[in-house]
């Protein structure tokens, strides 16, 4: 299956090059995106072995908010100087990462805290509710419409070499999402807060007798994944439109991706974003026995049924003892 698969991508190379590279550029963006949502699910599951279903309808819900900014309150458009357009996303970018942060840690205190020596099944049903909540808090204040922003970003090309090109919406997305990234791996893995998740994340019990907060460590989890989630909104919110269920399907799809990865792996979670954001593109745009993008969805969520059946620890994860 895999040879065909590098099979069907070298002859799509070869046969139009120019759009094969064209459409691996979107796939590497789109899957930028998926990356700071899946962190979030990586994140939360790492330390509470729950899959926070609710994760994507912050999503929806802090980029409708993200929208009131940008139009209501800073009055954002093609007519906004660049000096203008720079200072009101970065402003934009810091508030829906706070809306995020403080709606994913409430959501924590109010459904998830309770829950913690609760059977699984409850706290996977709670999980479930929140997110038919939040989705219904999103369509109450925002209602059925999409909310779309103007082209704030130049649409030209970065670069175009031999037919293909990288625009600059585009590449507005590698510029905020690395540094993010990066940000996100150095607090993970230096910071003392970051350290004290990663003592959570192996045994609550024994982090909490070394002196570590436990309930603050947890709290600070959710919010830094709601953040992630917040600044994701943000940047698809300029790419394209959000409506109260648009959390729904693009928290499915990267919850497929942080699974491929290995659900619980920061690295994992992003490289399988990676893969996702790519097999999307190349489904949706290459010309040569390509299934199109009426078949893209069924093939994430196969992929997901997959991974679960034969590699049910994804691609970097460590298969554990259920229970371990």
């Amino acid at each position: 299956m895999v040879a065909l698969l590098i099979a069907w991508l070298v002859v799509n190379a070869i046969k139009t090059p120019t759009d094969f590279f064209n459409i691996i550029l979107i796939g590497i963006t789109t899957g930028l995106v998926y990356a700071l949502v899946a962190l979030g699910y990586t994140l939360v599951y790492g330390i509470l072995q729950l899959i926070n279903f609710a994760h994507g309808d912050v999503f929806a819900l802090s980029g409708l908010f993200a929208s009131t900014l940008i139009v209501s309150e800073f009055k954002l458009g093609t007519d906004t100087g660049a000096l203008g357009i720079v200072a009101g996303l970065a402003a934009t970018f810091a508030i829906a990462a706070a809306f995020g942060a403080i709606v994913n840690s409430s959501i924590e205190f109010v459904a998830y805290r309770r829950l913690r020596s609760a059977p699984r099944l409850a706290v996977l049903i709670t999980a479930v509710g929140m997110s038919f909540i939040v989705q219904n808090i999103s369509l109450a204040i925002y209602d059925v419409n999409f909310r779309s922003l103007p082209p704030l970003i130049s649409s030209g090309y970065v670069f175009t070499l031999r037919g293909v090109h990288y625009s600059w919406d585009a590449f507005f997305v590698v510029l905020v999402t690395v540094p993010v990234l990066l940000l996100l791996s150095w607090l993970v893995k230096t910071t003392k807060q970051g350290k004290a998740m990663r003592a959570t994340s192996q045994d609550p019990e024994a982090s909490a007798m070394m002196g570590i907060n436990v309930n603050r460590t947890i709290s600070f989890t959710f919010a830094l994944a709601g953040a992630l989630a917040g600044v994701g909104a943000v940047l698809y919110l300029v790419e394209f439109n959000v409506r109260y269920d648009s959390g729904f399907q693009l928290g499915l799809i990267a919850f497929t991706a942080a699974v491929l990865g290995g659900i619980g792996n920061l690295t994992g979670a992003v490289l399988g974003a990676l893969i996702i954001g790519l097999i999307q593109s190349c489904s949706d745009g290459l010309s040569w026995f390509a299934p199109g993008s009426d078949w893209t969805r069924s093939i994430v969520f196969a992929i997901l049924i997959a991974i679960l059946v034969f590699r049910p620890e994804g691609l970097l994860g460590e298969r554990t003892p259920e229970g371990a």
